[in-house]
């Protein structure tokens, strides 16, 4: 007889990281015909904007998940939750009654971080009081060994699994030859949505930078927008002389998206706070040099100097430096970018994350574990 499993999870709508990874895990034949599968949505926003605000239907569909939750454990009797547990804020108030009502039941419990920010909080006295709570006696997965410090207080090393994510490949392998004589300006790449977190403005600096040093370069922002507006953003791209220079695109999506992938040279990614960000595999799938910053899990993903460029954090001379190895030596970036490639295609498709995460799934549900 096959496990049960419980699946409390994020999927699309909105599209973020933790989304999309719930949405190959939903999706995902070798875990559905495995083990026997049952999922609920732990999102509340349907759109990137209702993200931060409180509304009643935000507050109905948190106790719909509330019930479902209920439901499931008595009914269904998983033999393992997995739950995608926001780590701090109201997200971890809100999760963290969702999980004690998932302890109810008498299987295990697994959490599958997505972002972080525990040792931010873990101060507070309530704080304190709910992680002891949510963490008695679960096991995590978190996605790089460098984010266990973050829990370290509240888990033992032994109860922790490593799982990098992994995203699907397009269909045929890209090849970038000989855009570069159709292109004059190196394209620069910005895949994300307009939130501050992800550094919008400090690679604004930098590419200010850059501009006053004579460099020539167009920058393309993607992304939905989130904290930043759209209108704001563009005038601080003409409070910072780049009007010619920087393009906010807005979002961008399948072949749309695949089109500024394909054209551009570089991707940046000068994020403040990330864990590991899956617009970076979709770079190096794409044989761009990425840089970025040393930031959660990121160095999984970039190696320093043979993929591309780890920088500190919000460090725009240090950004603008990067870039602008990047733009003169167009034999690096090409040499970075099938590196990048390469390590892609052997550790970060979609198929190594599925048999890595179901790895962990079997262990986690064996009698013997």
């Amino acid at each position: 007889m096959k496990k049960k499993i419980l699946f409390i999870l994020h999927y699309p709508p909105p599209v973020h990281g933790a989304a999309m990874v719930g949405d190959y895990i939903r999706k995902s034949d070798l875990i559905n015909e495995g083990f026997n599968t049952r999922y609920i949505n732990l999102g509340t926003s349907r759109d990137i904007n209702e993200i931060g605000d409180v509304g009643i239907l935000k507050w109905l569909r948190y106790f719909k998940i509330l019930f479902k939750t209920f439901y499931q454990t008595i009914f269904f009797r998983p033999d393992l939750t997995y739950f995608t547990l926001n780590s701090n804020g109201v997200g971890f108030y809100k999760d963290a009654l969702v999980a004690i009502v998932a302890k109810l039941g008498e299987g295990k419990l697994v959490y599958h971080f997505h972002n972080k920010g525990i040792q931010k909080r873990e101060a507070k006295s309530f704080d304190n009081f709910l992680y002891r709570k949510v963490f008695k006696d679960a096991e995590i997965i978190l996605l790089s060994e460098n984010l266990y410090p973050d829990i370290q207080k509240y888990v033992d090393r032994r109860k922790v699994h490593i799982c990098p994510n992994g995203i699907p490949q397009y269909g045929k392998k890209v090849s970038l030859n000989g855009i570069d004589k159709e292109i004059k300006k190196v394209q620069l790449l910005f895949l994300s949505n307009l939130i501050e977190s992800k550094g919008v403005f400090v690679l604004l600096e930098a590419l200010k930078k850059l501009k006053d040093r004579g460099i020539h370069f167009h920058c393309s922002y993607i992304g939905g927008e989130g904290d930043v507006s759209a209108e704001f953003f563009n005038s601080k791209i003409n409070d910072f002389g780049l009007k010619n220079f920087v393009f906010y695109e807005g979002k961008k999506y399948g072949n749309e998206k695949l089109e500024y992938l394909l054209k551009s040279h570089v991707f940046v990614l000068p994020t403040l706070n990330d864990c590991f960000p899956l617009v970076i595999l979709e770079a190096l799938q794409f044989s761009l040099p990425v840089v970025s910053t040393i930031e959660g899990g990121i160095s999984e993903m970039v190696e320093n100097e043979k993929n591309g460029f780890l920088v500190q954090k919000n460090d725009a001379f240090e950004i603008a430096d990067k870039l602008e190895i990047l733009i003169k030596d167009r034999e690096l970036r090409e040499k970075m970018g099938a590196y990048g490639n390469l390590k892609y295609t052997e550790e970060f498709t979609l198929e190594a994350f599925e048999y890595r995460l179901n790895e962990i799934l079997e262990n986690l549900v064996s009698w013997n574990y």
